[in-house]
């Protein structure tokens, strides 16, 4: 009668695999989890929204133009937008509005606003 030849079990030396699987591994584990993406795209826009009331504000204080209230109004809106797409799993063009609002935003009172 044939007896099975015992075959030695893989130990964590074995298991390891290369240096790129290691990687890869390491980079999986700081990827975000799509909600907490949207969430952390929601707190960004909350902040941005925060930021630029308190900047209205004191531009509105300094000097009082439709310009002013144009520009971050429009910005303000533009955060509202961005925390509605975030809850609606739109993460990556939520992402990609908010950065080009916001610099478009303070691009237009850098040039437009005297």
């Amino acid at each position: 009668m044939d007896t099975p030849i015992p075959v030695p079990e893989a130990g964590p030396e074995a298991v390891a695999g290369t240096d790129s699987e290691a990687a890869d591994g390491a980079a999986g584990a700081r990827k975000l989890t799509p909600r907490q993406a949207r969430r952390l795209r929601v707190v960004l826009s909350s902040v941005g929204m925060a930021a630029m009331a308190v900047v209205l504000a004191l531009r509105i204080a300094s000097r009082s133009s439709v310009l002013v209230v144009g520009v971050y109004g429009l910005a303000l809106i533009l955060c509202g937008i961005v925390i509605e797409l975030s809850r609606n799993g739109r993460t990556r063009l939520g992402s990609w509005l908010l950065a080009f609002g916001l610099v478009a935003a303070i691009g237009s009172d850098w040039l437009l606003i005297p």
